[in-house]
């Protein structure tokens, strides 16, 4: 564990959290692979082969690797130019008694493949904290809003009116389907095992003298010794790479939740309805000083989009893996996955960043229903009219000309929306115009919207996040904190 930064992958950068920059970071990478090779060692001395009582100690002494080891094995990889056996190597080096038999039998997938496995399977399970806590904090902001009305918007055009805290839930149901989706992939994932070179296991079964079993044994043994369920049942050198299309593709669909999430907050940033938490020393714009721009709901979007591509880059990978295997993925994947995890952990850092502080402001709100009301009161007004014994053709005849003349008003001259002046104006509506206050309250325009964010909350929501894991992160999930 000595100086961990020094070994931590360059993708992990500073914007990550450390639980996912360690993760993916060399030093955890190689103690890992230490970690499955006293695995190895143990399910084999268990079946019979005679390795060493102090080989086994020597190895569980030395699973974190020292800044002299990584020397080591750098050193022995540029005359190797492998990395696995210079790792192997540098192990034998502060282990020389089981030296001999580090790796028996194994291909250098034991460790890489099974490896990567286990940081699939973690990095999943910090997503999965993660977004249970935006989850959470979006929830609470729907609840406080679920009563305030505001314009609801169809094409980005004014349309019938919802609440603010009905448009977040429509957010916080596409992260539930991500919360849903982690899971499934997280609880999917085997394990590679003990499958040999090409996946046949020949070099195990010649270890064991040709015993079936005591090979099928060593197989299920180092699964469970690393905590999985299960080890696909065939393999060819590498897990099948389709097993990274099933993974990334719902970090894909995170992706797109977020950009979705995010842009319907800089859309609101614009008509200054909404906008993201913004430091009172922030500067907006070097040049237009009254700027706050939408920065982190920005690089939620910049972000969202590469995650969004990695999945094609597995899709890809997937589909080139010749015969028993190709080594064209190797680089690529190196790349791929940790960057695809980095990526989603820092939006969703900086999505419960936002969750976290949310500003509304109400009466810009107001003013922009107000601006839009009076033509959707329309349907009202003409049915009120015919409760009191209007006709309904006159009634909307006599509604239609008075829209376009305030909306010559709006549109031509710039001015206000007048045309419940105009409806006041005209004696025809005398038998309502006691009613307009009612007819007019923008809580009667927004249907259920309120109790369907209780039920949402309640019936969907709660029971997604009551179990263990999700009340450990929201729990201990301390408020997001950007350094940029």
């Amino acid at each position: 564990m000595e100086d961990l930064e020094t070994y931590q992958t360059p993708l992990a950068s500073r914007y990550a959290s450390k639980e996912m920059a360690y993760l993916f970071s060399a030093a955890n990478r190689h103690h890992t692979w230490r970690k499955l090779w006293l695995n190895l060692a143990i399910a084999e001395k268990e079946l019979g082969l005679p390795i060493p009582d102090e080989a086994v100690k020597q190895m569980e002494s030395n699973l974190y690797l020292d800044r002299k080891q990584f020397e080591i094995a750098a050193e022995e990889e540029k005359k190797r130019r492998h990395d696995v056996m210079a790792h192997v190597h540098a192990f034998g080096v502060v282990a020389p008694a089981a030296a001999g038999i580090i790796h028996l039998g194994a291909t250098s997938c034991y460790v890489t493949d099974n490896a990567d496995l286990i940081f699939l399977r973690e990095a999943l399970t910090f997503l999965i904290s993660k977004i249970s806590i935006v989850i959470s904090r979006f929830a609470d902001f729907a609840r406080q809003y679920k009563d305030m009305p505001t314009l609801g918007f169809t094409h980005y055009q004014p349309a019938q009116l919802t609440t603010v805290g009905k448009r977040a839930t429509l957010w916080i149901q596409e992260l539930l389907w991500d919360l849903r989706n982690l899971k499934r992939a997280r609880d999917d994932l085997g394990f590679r095992g003990a499958k040999g070179t090409t996946g046949t296991q020949a070099s195990f079964l010649a270890l064991f003298d040709g015993d079936h079993e005591k090979v099928e044994t060593l197989d299920r043994r180092v699964t469970e010794l690393c905590g999985f369920q299960y080890a696909y049942p065939v393999t060819s050198q590498t897990y099948s790479r389709k097993i990274d299309v099933d993974v990334l593709a719902p970090l894909a669909s995170f992706g797109a939740t977020a950009h979705k999430i995010a842009t319907d907050i800089r859309l609101l940033a614009n008509l200054k309805e909404l906008e993201e938490p913004f430091e009172s020393t922030q500067i907006g714009s070097s040049a237009m000083a009254y700027k706050r721009n939408p920065m982190r709901s920005e690089r939620i979007c910049s972000l969202a989009r590469h995650l969004m591509t990695l999945h094609q880059n597995a899709v890809m990978t997937s589909s080139v893996q010749w015969f028993e295997r190709t080594l064209d993925d190797s680089a690529n994947r190196r790349i791929t996955l940790p960057e695809a995890f980095l990526t989603a952990d820092v939006v969703l850092k900086t999505l419960q960043n936002v969750s976290e502080g949310l500003v509304v402001y109400p009466k810009v709100i107001e003013r922009h229903i107000l601006q839009e009301l009076p033509f959707m009161a329309t349907e009202n007004i003409i049915m009120a009219i015919v409760k009191k014994g209007g006709d309904r053709q006159v009634a909307h005849e006599k509604i239609r000309v008075l829209s376009h003349q305030a909306g010559y008003q709006v549109k031509q001259l710039g001015l206000e929306n007048d045309l419940i002046e105009r409806v006041k104006a005209d004696p025809y509506f005398d038998p309502i115009k006691e009613d307009l206050a009612t007819l007019l309250d923008p809580k009667s325009f927004v249907g259920r919207a309120p109790e369907q964010v209780e039920k949402f909350i309640e019936e969907w929501v709660k029971p997604s996040l009551d179990n263990d894991e999700s009340r450990g992160g929201i729990e201990g999930g301390a408020k997001a904190e950007l350094n940029v």
